[in-house]
């Protein structure tokens, strides 16, 4: 069975102990002294956003592509964080594979900021960033994507899927109770069904596992609207939260599918020391 290559394993193993350092750094507030600036190709990429120049905390996001699990699903965690973002004054912007099509399709459903959300057709600032390309090996990037499903070369994918079915009394309740939700094939369910099944304030058992049942029906349904091509279907993301003078606060670079956040759970918990 295929697995990654040993330089793949090393940098994931790497970016972790980076990711610590900054989230370590990012706890008390503020940059450590000394704290590294951004990478220069982010900083030449914002340079050319208007908004997105020093000056001004901001919340860089790269997706993977707008089709992606991961990227529907922080898009809706990152769209309902828009209060709390702009009343902390930091400014917000995505950066996704796809086209104008994919933007328009993505932001409708997710409620994410059209104007917010740039999109590439490679992943061309990914690769300069240094964000993991996914599964490589022989055979082209849909049988990489299945092994990565399957937690090759995708650290914490199959823990991440169990606790979606299992549920997790340390996560926050996903949809309410007189909600209903439309998820795939499955009848529309109403939120007390999660109540009556396991209680209220919490994520509970298929809770979680429903909604990306949902995302899931909505990207099958318009494919190649969200994925125009094939080319960047392991194409992980990363997070850059930068402060007024472009050094670093945190970062957190995915090394795996339903990895976008150190904290799946709160996927936003990072945000913390600066929302107040």
């Amino acid at each position: 069975m295929p697995v990654p290559a040993p330089t793949d394993r090393d940098s994931a193993n790497q970016d972790s102990a980076e990711n610590a350092v900054a989230e370590g750094d990012g706890a008390k507030g503020s940059p450590a002294a000394g704290a590294a600036q951004a990478p220069p190709a982010l900083l030449e990429r914002l340079a050319a956003v208007q908004g997105m120049g020093p000056g001004r905390r901001r919340l860089v996001v790269l997706l993977p592509q707008l089709g992606d699990f991961d990227s529907l699903e922080y898009a809706q965690a990152l769209a309902g964080a828009l209060p709390q973002l702009e009343a902390a004054g930091i400014a917000l912007l995505a950066i996704g594979i796809g086209n104008q099509e994919s933007r328009e399709r993505f932001c409708a459903f997710t409620g994410f900021p059209r104007e917010r959300l740039l999109v590439d057709a490679e992943p061309q600032l990914h690769q300069a960033l240094g964000l993991y390309a996914g599964l490589t090996q022989a055979g082209g990037p849909w049988p990489n994507l299945l092994l990565m499903c399957a937690g090759i070369g995708s650290p914490g994918t199959l823990a991440e899927v169990l606790r979606g079915y299992t549920g997790d009394r340390s996560a926050p309740q996903r949809i309410a109770d007189d909600e209903t939700i439309q998820a795939g094939p499955l009848p529309p369910i109403r939120g007390s069904f999660f109540a009556r099944a396991g209680g209220s304030g919490f994520l509970r058992p298929f809770e979680l596992a429903t909604v990306r049942l949902q995302n899931m029906a909505e990207v099958l349904g318009h494919w190649r609207t969200y994925v125009p091509r094939d080319d960047f279907l392991t194409q992980r993301g990363g997070t850059f939260l930068l402060e007024t003078d472009d050094s670093l606060l945190y970062r957190h670079l995915d090394q795996g599918i339903l990895g976008f956040s150190a904290t799946m759970a709160r996927p936003l918990g990072f945000l913390d020391p600066w929302l107040g």
